[in-house]
């Protein structure tokens, strides 16, 4: 990274020093669900001791519940990352919360006691709606004092989506975006401040994806395949990429770190690759022209018994490492989570594998537990030797690959890495089980550090 990159904000990570003291934080918050599973019950923020010389170590010892029943917690972010460090004012206090299915925004106080974080706003899904035609919120990211969160629909559940823009007091601005043509779906999304870019990618209208997976709906062209490149203080779209058949249903977007490159990459989720984009020379296409686009990993899909088709890995969750030599990725389908060295962005090399659940039962057991789902959602510790790993996509699409989750719940594990040569294997002593809980069997989904993490925090 460049000498002036500041890796987090607000009160005691101020330096790159301080900032890499944040894993003294011994804990995790992680969203959980009982939508769609049956309970009804509220979902809730699972807060998990994560520190091994604790007497509740990897245990969850705070829930902080929704006030309404059915939102689907999904995806979160922060009020205030490291792209506001030079903002001494800004704290990173609360986080946002919401849910897929009922739109709503839930602002969650985890500044005034970490370890037992509680409620402070809620924005209504309707109140959104009505401001800006705009549902089914996913990513959240931090713009300097504001933020902006991706909106897979309109009001109504069906496609393109847009931004949604919040001022730092949590109120409706309206939408972000200046011109979104060229989109026909929306999901995550990625700025590069230093080189003005911005990318965003697709998965399909919620009125498509939330009742189930249909690969009707795929050859009937309801799931995207694009990706977008923004004039992003433009707000709005230079370039749209369609990668075609190779690239189906492109989720997660990641650039590196380092605010000097314009290396990033995106997994395929049907499709089950990588794709790498970045700017050839100089980088000044105002088009978007100089951008380039290439798959770089192939998963192979996989014969099984009962499928009409070979079952695909389905890549579900993608992350960078911090210093940018390592890429991650998790295959809800197959049961692996891999990682690949990308010290040469274009040549990346396997270097670690490991099998957690999955439909081709390689592991149906680890550390003594019945695994029923498989890796999706990952999260990476700043100092990249920890890797924590989720069980559940999505509730309907968990009730149709995994009907098991129900009865079981889902599950979190710690897997550890070797950031010197590569490698990686699973934590005996770390297990969370989300089947235990006390309203019954959750659904635990994405999960944050409270000092910032690999997929949060952006750098100016």
């Amino acid at each position: 990274m460049t000498e002036n990159t500041e890796t987090c904000c607000g009160p005691g990570y101020a330096s790159p020093e301080e900032a890499m003291a944040a894993e003294r934080e011994k804990l995790l918050y992680t969203v959980c669900l009982y939508t769609g599973t049956g309970v009804e019950a509220p979902d809730y923020l699972a807060t998990i001791d994560a520190d091994p010389e604790s007497p509740t170590y990897s245990q969850v010892i705070a829930r902080t519940e929704m006030p309404n029943i059915g939102d689907e917690l999904h995806h979160t972010g922060w009020n205030a990352c490291s792209s506001c460090h030079d903002d001494s004012s800004k704290e990173r206090k609360y986080m946002i919360v919401p849910g897929v299915r009922s739109s709503r925004l839930h602002i969650i106080d985890t500044g005034t006691d970490p370890a037992k974080p509680t409620l402070h706003k809620v924005i209504e899904g309707d109140e959104i709606k009505a401001k800006t035609n705009l549902s089914a919120p996913h990513t959240v990211h931090c713009l300097g004092s504001d933020i902006i969160i991706s909106m897979l629909g309109d009001a109504t559940g069906e496609g393109p989506g847009g931004f949604l823009h919040l001022n730092e007091d949590f109120e409706i601005v309206g939408r972000w975006e200046n011109d979104i043509s060229g989109m026909s779906f929306n999901y995550d999304f990625w700025y590069q401040p230093r080189h003005n870019m911005m990318v965003s990618s697709e998965w399909g209208s919620p009125n498509t994806f939330m009742p189930g997976f249909d690969l009707a709906d795929v050859q009937a062209g309801k799931y995207g395949h694009s990706i977008h490149f923004w004039d992003f203080e433009g707000k709005k779209i230079i370039r749209t990429v369609d990668l075609g058949e190779e690239g189906m249903i492109p989720l997660e977007v990641r650039f590196h770190h380092d605010p000097d490159s314009t290396h990033g990459y995106v997994g395929a989720t049907l499709s089950s690759n990588i794709h790498h984009w970045y700017k050839n020379g100089d980088g000044s296409a105002e088009d978007g022209s100089d951008i380039h686009v290439e798959k770089i990993i192939d998963v192979d899909p996989v014969d099984l018994e009962g499928w009409d088709f070979p079952v695909p890995s389905l890549i579900t969750d993608v992350l960078v490492s911090m210093d940018d030599k390592y890429l991650y990725f998790s295959n809800w389908l197959h049961g692996d989570v891999r990682q690949y060295d990308i010290s040469d962005p274009s040549n990346p090399k396997l270097t670690g594998q490991v099998w957690i659940g999955g439909l081709l039962d390689k592991a149906p057991e680890v550390n003594g537990h019945k695994i029923e789902g498989a890796p999706q959602m990952i999260q990476l510790s700043l100092d990249g030797k920890r890797l924590y790993v989720t069980t559940s996509l999505f509730s309907t699409w968990d009730n149709q690959f995994y009907p098991g989750m129900n009865e079981a719940g889902s599950a979190m594990l710690m897997v550890d890495c070797d950031t010197a040569n590569g490698g990686m294997s699973i934590n005996p002593d770390f297990f969370v089980d989300f089947g235990a809980e006390p309203n019954g069997p959750s659904r635990c989904h994405e999960t944050r550090y409270p000092g910032g993490d690999c997929t949060s925090d952006i750098w100016t």
